[in-house]
């Protein structure tokens, strides 16, 4: 099956194209763009492949879900496209960010400046129909995704995993240890950022890893 994804991922993910989980998870995916509203945009679907390549990943931050509302999801976790008033999640992402770097609240929610500097801003499951979350969970996605970051993790090293809550972190058990730094905390949404997500200074932390290797901090 060929896949409009980003020709170094398409390498190391080529074997799932032709299972059948996948074959069975393209056709339920592409009815549903085809009967229902469906997020992000179809050519969105792959976003946050597209932005950072293979080789050029340092930084990967687990999501669960598109958003599911009108205009919110650009195929990157967390992110919004410019104009969208940020969600509460992001909008506590971004005063850790003041709070840990002393960084201003930025104008937009569009985290593609993120992406471009090579953090991999991966949802689990990367569609869902227009709101209605979860509607798109064990259809196959977690599975795709899954070798994803088993592929990082086996094939590259030094790369900081960002696991905010018990789903992200359940996620991440295949992630080798030895090799990669994990950070973990409570999801920064409204119920559970009180309970240590604030203060736990993940973006400051990532950038002293890069450094220690030799690589390019990101601008948060």
């Amino acid at each position: 099956m060929d896949v409009k994804i980003d020709e170094s991922w398409k390498e190391k993910l080529q074997q799932e194209f032709d299972k059948p989980y996948f074959l069975s998870l393209a056709s339920f995916v592409k009815a549903e763009y085809a009967s229902t509203t469906v997020y992000p945009r179809a050519k969105e679907i792959f976003a946050a492949f597209e932005h950072c390549k293979f080789n050029e990943v340092k930084v990967v931050i687990l999501g669960q879900d598109p958003y599911h509302g009108e205009g919110q999801a650009n195929g990157l976790c967390f992110s919004v496209n410019d104009g969208v008033k940020p969600p509460p999640s992001l909008v506590n992402i971004f005063k850790e960010i003041r709070n840990d770097l002393g960084k201003p609240m930025p104008n937009s929610g569009n985290l593609v400046r993120w992406a471009d500097q090579g953090v991999l801003l991966l949802n689990a499951t990367l569609t869902v129909r227009a709101s209605s979350p979860g509607s798109h969970q064990n259809k196959g996605w977690e599975q795709f995704t899954d070798t994803a970051i088993k592929a990082l993790s086996d094939q590259r090293e030094n790369l900081v995993f960002v696991l905010w809550g018990a789903y992200a972190q359940k996620k991440g058990e295949v992630i080798d240890r030895n090799k990669h730094f994990v950070i973990m905390s409570p999801h920064p949404s409204p119920f559970s950022a009180d309970r240590g997500f604030f203060g736990s200074k993940p973006f400051s932390k990532t950038n002293e890893y890069l450094r220690s290797k030799g690589l390019k901090e990101i601008d948060w």
